[in-house]
């Protein structure tokens, strides 16, 4: 299979950028950027390098979808979902990061990875996975 060259990299509204950027920082053992000027209106959550989030501080500017916060639901049936290489790790920091868990954690049998289900601090749905087949014998 050829690489089409598309990289997914979702942006969502937050209600205090560096709060939420600490949070998926600490749950995904990732990094942000460097500390810069804008930091109270937007962030990005990078992953060996790789840019696997974006966050956004509702109504500070006139984006299209990220203006006139009371008037949203927070993402109904949007769940943010990373697979991860250290999922043991990741399930002990959430429960330091003392996140909300929707499900989990639990062996998923049809990819035969583990799940944890969690809610951030803006009450969107994050799951962390293990990778496929992961979990084959547990």
């Amino acid at each position: 299979m050829q690489n089409s060259g598309v990289q997914a990299q979702p942006l969502i509204a937050v209600r205090d950028v560096r709060a939420s950027s600490r949070w998926y920082v600490e749950l995904l053992g990732a990094d942000s950027l460097p500390d810069h000027a804008h930091r109270d209106r937007y962030d990005r959550i990078l992953c060996a390098g790789q840019l696997v989030l974006q966050l956004h501080a509702w109504d500070v500017e006139e984006h299209p979808n990220l203006v006139n916060r009371g008037a949203a639901p927070v993402a109904h049936g949007v769940v943010l979902w990373f697979q991860v290489n250290d999922f043991d790790a990741a399930v002990e920091r959430a429960r330091g990061l003392g996140a909300e868990v929707v499900q989990g954690p639990f062996v998923n049998p049809a990819p035969q990875h583990r799940e944890l289900w969690l809610r951030d601090l803006d009450g969107f749905v994050v799951v962390v996975a293990s990778a496929d087949g992961e979990a084959g014998g547990k």
